[in-house]
């Protein structure tokens, strides 16, 4: 039973690193995530296949254990059937479960803040069939839709801006990007009233950038403009203001 431990133990140890290496070479084949909301959703994913590998090994090892007792031990076959095991747990726990990708009909529910979430993982996904210059600025605009997010926590769904937010985040950039790829590849640079259909493309998703980032700057005022209130209560009761009060003068 010693040798089996210490088998086992060689064998959980290679499991985890096959695991690391997956995952490590899985980050350097793709491309990092456009921001923190797809971030977070890989993240998690990862922490959802770990924790179903370990309990796979775990399983494996039990089963490996009890067969041992009951045939008093397992022999070279046994181990090597347990080694085998927990590769192909490792293989199947490095690509299983997938992130699951929204789909476009998917996009627009729920409320707005979740909705931006969403929209930006489905970009992400369709980012690599994306001319050059217009996947660049769908990689911006993942910081974008994360500071849009931040601003939209807690605002009124039926808020103007809320309804303007899912009009163009959830509805206008999507089919933009689905228009583009319903052309065929190969007509994709040919010029048309004025524009190739990539340079059309490229310049929609410029203005879509343009207009998330002010209606984040629209809905970031109030915050703004509370911080600056409150930096010129702080300066006149603790700053210069203080000191050259009227009322500490008369006290003088």
């Amino acid at each position: 039973m010693n040798d089996l431990t210490r088998e086992s133990d060689r064998i959980l140890s290679e499991g985890k690193s096959l695991v690391r290496d997956n995952r490590e070479g899985g980050r350097h084949r793709r491309a990092p995530s456009i921001g923190q909301g797809s971030a977070r959703v890989k993240r998690n994913n990862w922490m959802k296949r770990v924790t179903y590998f370990v309990g796979a090994v775990f399983a494996i090892f039990v089963s490996a254990s009890i067969a041992g007792l009951v045939l008093d031990g397992i022999g070279f076959a046994g181990v090597m059937a347990v080694a085998l095991a927990v590769v192909v747990a490792a293989w199947v726990f490095t690509n299983y479960p997938k992130v699951k990708v929204p789909t476009r009909t998917d996009i627009n529910k729920g409320n707005v803040q979740q909705m931006v979430s969403r929209t930006e993982l489905w970009l992400e996904a369709q980012r690599p069939a994306l001319p050059p210059p217009a996947a660049k600025i769908v990689g911006d605009m993942g910081v974008q839709l994360d500071a849009l997010g931040l601003q939209l926590d807690g605002l009124d769904q039926n808020h103007p801006k809320a309804r303007e937010v899912r009009s163009l985040v959830g509805e206008q950039l999507p089919q933009m990007i689905d228009s583009y790829q319903r052309i065929p590849a190969h007509l994709r640079q040919e010029e048309r009233a004025g524009a190739t259909p990539d340079q059309q493309l490229t310049d929609s998703l410029g203005k879509i950038s343009g207009e998330i980032d002010s209606i984040t700057r629209q809905l970031a005022e109030g915050s703004l403009d509370d911080l600056a209130i409150k930096h010129r209560y702080l300066d006149y009761k603790f700053g210069e203001g203080a000191q050259t009060s009227p009322q500490l003068e008369d006290k003088s």
